[in-house]
C-alpha cells in the first residue's frame, strides 16, 4: 500500500470506526476496538478435543472459550451485521492463527443463499477475508457451496444434527492439498465436519479447522456458556 494512500486510509479508519469499546463507554484500543477491561473477559478456547473432528484427523484452532464473554460479541456480528464487532473479533483471534501452520489458502463455511439474504453478510466469509490479508492467504469463496438450507443446529440434538448435514455441501475441484476451514463458532462441530468431508471427498488431503470460539464440552462449563 503506497505510503500517502496508507496514511490516508489509517485517518478514515480512525473517523470511520467507533473510539469507544464494543462492550462498555471505556475508550477502546484501535487495533481490536475493545477496552483492556473487556479484552480481559475472552478467555482461551478449551484444550479438549472435539470427537467429530478428531476422527477426522483435523487440527483444530480456536481463539476464545464460547461463554460470556465472547457470545455477545459473535451475536452482534452474526446476527445484527455489526461489522466493527468481526473486525474485532478477527483482528483478536489472529495470534492463533499466526503460530499455527499454514495452509495454502482459506475456506469460508458458506451460508445457504436465502440465510445469506436473510443476514446481509457472511460472517465466515468476513473472518476469513481479514485473516487472508494479515496473513497473505488467498481465500477460496466457491470453494465450497451449500447445496440446501439446513436447519439451525442449535435446535437439534446429536443424532439430528449429523442428519441435518447429509449432503449440505458440494465443493469444487482442483482445490489445494492443505486448507484451513473457517467459521465463527464451533460447537459439536458437526457443521465443520461434514464441510471437512466433502473437501477430502474433493481430493484435499489436509483440512484445518480455524474459528473465533469453541464451546467448552458438555459439564466442562461454569456457568458462563450461553
Amino acid at each position: 500500500m503506497p505510503a500517502p494512500f496508507a496514511t490516508v486510509w489509517r485517518a478514515f479508519e480512525a473517523w470511520a470506526l467507533p473510539s469507544t469499546c464494543l462492550g462498555c463507554d471505556a475508550r477502546a484500543s484501535p487495533d481490536a476496538l475493545l477496552c483492556l477491561a473487556c479484552r480481559a473477559l475472552l478467555r482461551p478456547a478449551p484444550s479438549a478435543p472435539v470427537a467429530a473432528l478428531q476422527t477426522l484427523g483435523v487440527a483444530m484452532h480456536a481463539a476464545f472459550r464460547y461463554d460470556g464473554g465472547s457470545a455477545p460479541l459473535l451475536t452482534r456480528y452474526k446476527f445484527h451485521e455489526d461489522l466493527a464487532a468481526g473486525r474485532s473479533l478477527a483482528a483478536l483471534s489472529l495470534p492463533v492463527f499466526r503460530d499455527a501452520t499454514r495452509p495454502q489458502a482459506l475456506v469460508p463455511v458458506p451460508l445457504h443463499r436465502r440465510r445469506l439474504r436473510q443476514r446481509g453478510h457472511d460472517q465466515a466469509l468476513g473472518l476469513a477475508r481479514d485473516w487472508g490479508r494479515a496473513l497473505g492467504l488467498p481465500v477460496l469463496v466457491d470453494a465450497l457451496h451449500r447445496e440446501r438450507e439446513t436447519r439451525p443446529q442449535t435446535e437439534l440434538d446429536a443424532r439430528e444434527r449429523h442428519r441435518n448435514l447429509e449432503a449440505a455441501f458440494r465443493a469444487r475441484s482442483g482445490l489445494p492439498a492443505h486448507v484451513a476451514l473457517v467459521d465463527d463458532v464451533l460447537t459439536t462441530g458437526s457443521t465443520a465436519a461434514a464441510a471437512v468431508r466433502t473437501l477430502q471427498a474433493a481430493g484435499v488431503a489436509r483440512v484445518d479447522v480455524w474459528v473465533v470460539a469453541q464451546a467448552p464440552a458438555p459439564g466442562e462449563g461454569d456457568g458462563r456458556t450461553p
